[in-house]
């Protein structure tokens, strides 16, 4: 069985392949190792292999998870649907948070930051899947814009997760999407996260700038 190390390794070079395929420096897409499930000492390999960025569902164990990995050099990223009462846990505390989708979570993590900004991303359901959260393409611009304006958060960009065997489409649609956003606001959005392990190469040459994967990384997840 691979480690853990072997694995990361094995990613990086898929990322960076598929980089160079799209025209691309290495450098443009940030890998988020998702460790959600896993123990702390997966994350320490992780770290220990190369990895820097950590993607993280759950507050509480996103909050456990900072607690017992302090002396660890890396950036938490949260990547779950946030409830606001755990917007506490979250907010100031991690790089990113990728998956907002109401400007009253958007305002509660901007409350909770202070006097520290969160960066946030827009959760887009490009799909239009009723299992999954995030707005609507059509309701896209109408948050974007309310989240631009507001306090305490800053609006990095936008991201989406797409049914399995969606293909490219998708993603090349959520770049379209932010591509017009940019546009109506004024004001850049240079982050795209979306691809996960069993995609993330299509995502890259659509464009993404984070791509978020668990299971190529650190393995099946622990019932």
């Amino acid at each position: 069985m691979s480690s853990i190390a072997e694995r990361w390794r094995a990613v990086r070079a898929r990322v960076d392949a598929a980089c160079a395929r799209a025209g691309r420096a290495p450098g443009e897409v940030t890998i988020v190792a998702v460790s959600k499930t896993h123990p702390a000492s997966a994350v320490r390999d992780a770290a220990a292999a190369g990895a820097r960025d950590f993607g993280e569902n759950y507050a509480q164990e996103l909050d456990a998870k900072r607690g017992e990995l302090r002396e660890v050099d890396v950036r938490w990223h949260f990547i779950g649907r946030l409830q606001r009462n755990k917007a506490k846990l979250v907010a100031g505390k991690v790089e990113l948070v990728h998956a907002v989708d109401s400007i009253e979570l958007a305002r509660e993590l901007g409350k909770r930051a202070a006097p520290d900004v969160q960066a946030v991303l827009v959760a887009v359901n490009v799909a239009g899947e009723d299992t999954k959260g995030g707005v609507s393409v059509a309701d896209a611009p109408a948050l974007v814009r309310a989240v631009h304006e507001l306090a305490g958060v800053r609006l990095d960009g936008l991201m989406t997760m797409p049914p399995p065997g969606a293909g490219r489409r998708p993603f090349d649609e959520l770049r379209a999407l932010r591509d017009r956003l940019q546009d109506e606001l004024g004001a850049p959005l240079p982050v795209l996260s979306m691809g996960m392990s069993g995609d993330f190469e299509d995502a890259i040459a659509a464009g993404a700038t984070h791509v978020r994967i668990g299971t190529a990384i650190f393995g099946e997840r622990p019932a």
